[in-house]
């Protein structure tokens, strides 16, 4: 079964960690590397992918004769997504086992950032209850 764990970060979650300790950074990013490397080592990794600084976001709706509407981050938002990994695992016991692993990564002191994990299972296809 496929799972994306996405990580969310607080709007100003990159200029925090702009302000950490060049050795706090570093020991986060080898973290996350040996992470990658260990679910791709045991076949489980999908994809992983760390995104761009929220305050580069943008909201795309289709306008009145299909061309694309943009808009900023809206301010109100409190979380946004700052990467996710996709893993294929036997089971969602697994998936969160990962997830707790990612939510331990090094915070700028050293210590586990307990960074909030939502997992989701990846649909293949609508619910049964949704086709006819």
């Amino acid at each position: 079964m496929k799972y994306i764990l996405m990580m969310n970060c607080p709007r100003n979650g990159y200029e925090l960690m702009a302000t950490w300790p060049k050795k706090g950074v570093a020991d986060h990013m080898a973290f996350m590397h040996a992470l990658n490397k260990d679910l791709r080592e045991a076949g489980e990794l999908a994809a992983a992918e760390g995104l761009a600084d929220p305050r580069q976001a943008v909201i795309v709706r289709v306008g009145k004769d299909g061309t694309p509407v943009t808009d900023g981050v809206f301010p109100e938002s409190k979380e946004f997504l700052a990467g996710y990994w996709i893993v294929d695992v036997e089971s969602e016991k697994r998936a969160h086992e990962i997830a707790a692993r990612a939510s331990s990564a090094p915070g700028p002191d050293g210590k586990p950032f307990v960074i909030p994990i939502e997992v989701r299972q990846v649909m293949s296809g609508p619910p049964d209850e949704f086709v006819a």
